[in-house]
């Protein structure tokens, strides 16, 4: 007894010897909040009070919560769940007609002009909050700690830098595509630019493709989000400041990805890899699905899942996809919320919702059918589940291909599959055992380590608060002009040194052996 109380002592000394601190976060909507949702939560566990700050019109983060507090701003920021799926519909669509090289330029540039319009009004959002008197001096009254952010927008940034918070990334991506390439030196010979679908082995025409795809995706990303937060920064800072500068400057970058799914490349010390921190062991099923996955005998289960931007497929996809699965042993898991396919066999269940990490992680799950979106990847490599991906949009393929490179996945065209492609790929990676052994290996890579991910995402938010910053850890030579960065000037320097110095010698050389030759002359006049 005398045991336990005093055991009951020392926790409360040391819970109160713990900062709990004040964290705004600035979080970027959509699939992306599923991520920052899990740090909070844990944030949250430890004591810290959070809050969130959300547009009216969000479409994933909910204005009530027992885990956060919210502000949400009377402000639509657009780019929501309908807007995508039309999106998704009509590049499936394009596909599959094969469409001339002009309708894919559209679509991608009404792509270009959404998210543009996207990044404009989230700076109009931050003039929105910055200049409502009333709202910004709560929020300098609220003496948050530190500023969490996810740098897919760059509000949060430009929130964080005018309140002069600390600043820590939840991030994959920037407003310049991937993150590595905005703070890690990035050799463009061996380090594959996302969404060119190389590897870290390039032939000479690869290396030329990378070069010209970086320089070209930089240029566009440049155009559209630009304009609008240079101009944010001009209108509360200086012209002097450069809006991507504050992106470089961020104390810690918590990086969503793992060395298992990533190339190796160079590294900064304040960048923190917390790929897979959304992962854990498999938790009991619902009755519904556990009586379906039981039912399946030595055969198994089959997952399918295409994200959240795809609720509903083409009908004529739909019945090819079902008539393929149809044609299994295996039971069938379909996450689909569309038409019921008319070739839907009664070896498949079609539910709105599937507790994808727990299915993933059940032994009786053969096969994972995925669009190759990050999350459900590393979940899949957790628990070690080989995959069939059908890429939809954005980084899918990319992913998928990295997947494929390493054995353990199959992928196929969507907009082109029918009955028996779909169904000679998931047999291939039923009955071939080396995909199920390539991705065994993944998995036990990446669960050894030796903190989990999530604990060393939230001990570096915790580092940040309790030292007001991480400055140490980030170099500041992103602020070098690129000739000084590249030592183009001391390059420079060191050749017309070389070419004095030549010259020089030369001089001496002409003098010495003409100087004879001058006094023979001399003697003969």
């Amino acid at each position: 007894m005398i045991h336990a109380a005093f055991q009951i002592t020392i926790a409360l000394i040391l819970a109160g010897l713990t900062h709990c601190g004040k964290i705004l976060v600035f979080p970027h909507d959509g699939s992306h909040w599923v991520n920052m949702n899990i740090l909070i939560k844990e944030l949250h566990n430890k004591g810290h009070h959070v809050t969130v700050i959300r547009p009216a019109d969000s479409w994933y983060i909910k204005e009530h919560s027992d885990h956060y507090d919210c502000i949400t701003v009377d402000f639509a920021v657009g780019g929501n769940e309908a807007f995508f799926n039309i999106f998704v519909s009509r590049q499936l669509q394009i596909r599959r007609e094969g469409s001339s090289f002009w309708t894919r330029l559209s679509l991608d540039m009404e792509l270009k002009d959404r998210f543009s319009e996207m990044h404009r009004n989230i700076c109009e959002m931050v003039i929105h909050i910055i200049e409502d008197e009333k709202l910004i001096n709560s929020i300098k009254n609220a003496r948050y700690d530190l500023m969490l952010t996810d740098p897919a927008n760059g509000g949060g940034v430009v929130l964080a830098h005018y309140l002069t918070l600390p600043l820590v990334f939840n991030v994959r991506w920037t407003i310049h595509g991937e993150a590595h390439f905005t703070i890690a030196p990035s050799p463009l010979s061996y380090v594959p630019f996302p969404l060119s679908m190389l590897t870290d082995q390039m032939t000479f025409f690869q290396r030329v493709y990378n070069m010209l795809f970086y320089h070209v995706r930089l240029f566009l990303y440049k155009r559209i989000v630009g304009p609008y937060y240079s101009a944010l920064c001009s209108r509360y800072f200086s012209p002097d400041v450069s809006y991507f500068e504050l992106f470089q400057a961020a104390d810690i970058w918590l990086m969503r990805v793992d060395f298992v799914f990533e190339f190796p490349r160079p590294l900064m010390p304040n960048v923190v890899y917390m790929g897979c921190f959304q992962c854990k062991p498999s938790q009991a099923l619902p009755d519904d699905l556990k009586d379906f996955v039981e039912s399946s005998g030595e055969h198994g289960v089959v997952i399918v899942s295409l994200g959240t931007l795809v609720g509903e497929l083409p009908s004529d996809i739909a019945d090819e996809m079902a008539a393929g699965l149809s044609k299994l042993p295996q039971k069938v898991i379909w996450r689909y919320s569309g038409k019921r396919p008319t070739t839907l066999g009664n070896n498949t269940k079609l539910v709105d919702w599937l507790p994808q990490n727990d299915l993933l992680g059940h032994p009786k799950t053969k096969v994972f059918v995925s669009h190759g979106g990050t999350n459900g990847l590393l979940e899949a490599i957790y628990h070690g589940m080989p995959i069939v991906g059908l890429p939809l949009v954005f980084d899918q393929h990319d992913n998928l291909s990295r997947m494929k490179y390493k054995g353990v996945a199959q992928v196929l065209d969507i907009a082109t599959i029918n009955e028996e492609v779909f169904l000679q790929a998931i047999q291939e990676v039923l009955d071939n055992p080396s995909y199920s052994i390539n991705m065994q290996r993944l998995s036990s890579l990446i669960k050894d380590k030796p903190v989990h991910p999530l604990d060393n995402a939230i001990f570096w938010i915790e580092f940040v608060m309790r030292h007001k910053g991480a400055s140490h850890l980030r170099t500041e030579s992103y602020k070098m002009p690129w000739y000084i960065y590249y030592s183009v000037d001391v390059v420079a320097f060191l050749i017309l040194v070389a070419l004095g110095s030549v010259f020089v010698i030369f001089a001496i050389i002409r003098y010495v052996c003409c100087r004879p030759c001058m006094k023979t002359r001399v003697k003969q006049d």
